[in-house]
């Protein structure tokens, strides 16, 4: 599968509108830019904005245009754009080579591409339209998460505002979201997800390894393969489908093929609580569980994860490791999660 675009940066004098600000009194939208916004938004493609302008007087004109809402972490000021991209990356806590550039002046491209090579720098074309028609910004799928993805964001601005406010410690704070972990097996109606999942989760995926809608399809009619996908919700709203796991069955024990979770969730401690039910449920079972990592350049926070869990290296082979679950004892699960389970 060809890359794709997780993030379209737009520049704003002369790119996303005519004119320039800070000199004409009155600037108007690119003929054929709102349905461009429109059409990357429904696709599930967030979109941001780099310029060098006066912050204020750019957004009130987003506003004015009635766009402003399709932006996340706006960029707008005179710093360099190179820098304001690199925060645009961290603030969503997306990979800088999942970024798309727009802008119409030259030497700001270069500049970007100077800095972060693998940004995707383009000039816009005279008819902006033709953007859409770019493999980068066609997902295979288009799923229910993929819609609200932008609201989805929106809504963990909020969350990481009050917890940046919160005075408490950080399990307190998780003690007042409210959280309802579900847990079910995927069924065909979910696998266009966790395709998704697959494809755009890199620093939180235990192999690495990218499933197709076909593979997962064969899966999940096989007796000897289990795929789980989760979802969490808390009380500022859902987070969506946000975790896979793959376990393959065998008499004495389990294997868990894949552990993944998107990076949104990080900090919320559901690796934790994934890992924790699935060694509770190998233990219901009586059978062992162990745990396939492959190593990749991105994800050593899921190898962290295991070995936080309790899972000890069992073999080596290269890059890829199997480990085993502690099975002494039943884990717990803190009770501010609430799991919902489905199986």
């Amino acid at each position: 599968m060809s890359k794709k675009i997780k993030c379209v940066v737009w520049d704003l004098d002369d790119t996303l509108w005519n004119g320039i600000l800070i000199e004409d009194k009155f600037v108007d939208l690119k003929k054929g830019i709102l349905d461009v916004i429109k059409t990357l938004d429904m696709r599930g493609i967030l979109q941001s904005i780099c310029s060098k302008n006066y912050e204020n007087d750019a957004m009130e004109q987003l506003k004015h245009l009635g766009i402003a809402e399709y932006f996340i972490y706006p960029q707008i000021s005179w710093d360099n754009k190179a820098d304001g991209i690199e925060r645009i990356a961290k603030s969503i806590n997306i990979s800088i080579d999942t970024l798309m550039f727009i802008d119409d002046q030259k030497f700001e491209r270069d500049e970007v591409n100077f800095v972060h090579k693998d940004v995707l720098c383009i000039e816009p074309p005279e008819d902006i339209a033709t953007i859409l028609d770019m493999d980068e910004l066609n997902p295979r799928f288009v799923t229910e998460d993929s819609c609200i993805r932008r609201q989805l964001y929106q809504t963990d601005i909020i969350r990481n505002e009050a917890e940046k406010n919160y005075i408490g410690s950080k399990v307190d704070f998780l003690k007042t979201l409210d959280m309802k972990v579900s847990i079910k097996e995927a069924d065909v109606e979910d696998l266009k997800r966790v395709e998704e999942l697959t494809v755009r989760t890199h620093q939180m995926n235990s192999t690495g390894y990218t499933y197709s809608y076909e593979e997962l399809l064969e899966l999940i009619k096989s007796d000897k393969y289990t795929v789980i996908v989760v979802q969490l919700d808390d009380k500022y709203g859902t987070y969506g489908k946000i975790g896979v796991i793959l376990l393959r069955m065998h008499a004495t024990y389990w294997n868990l093929y894949l552990l993944l979770m998107s990076c949104r969730v990080m900090s919320r401690g559901v690796g934790s609580v994934m890992l924790n039910y699935i060694i509770n449920l190998a233990r219901k079972n009586n059978v062992k569980l162990h745990a396939r990592f492959v190593e990749t350049d991105r994800n050593r926070m899921m190898y962290m994860t295991y070995k936080f869990a309790g899972f000890k290296e069992i073999s080596r082979n290269d890059d890829t490791v199997v480990l085993e679950a502690d099975m002494s004892a039943d884990r717990v699960i803190p009770e501010y999660y609430e799991i919902e389970v489905k199986l």
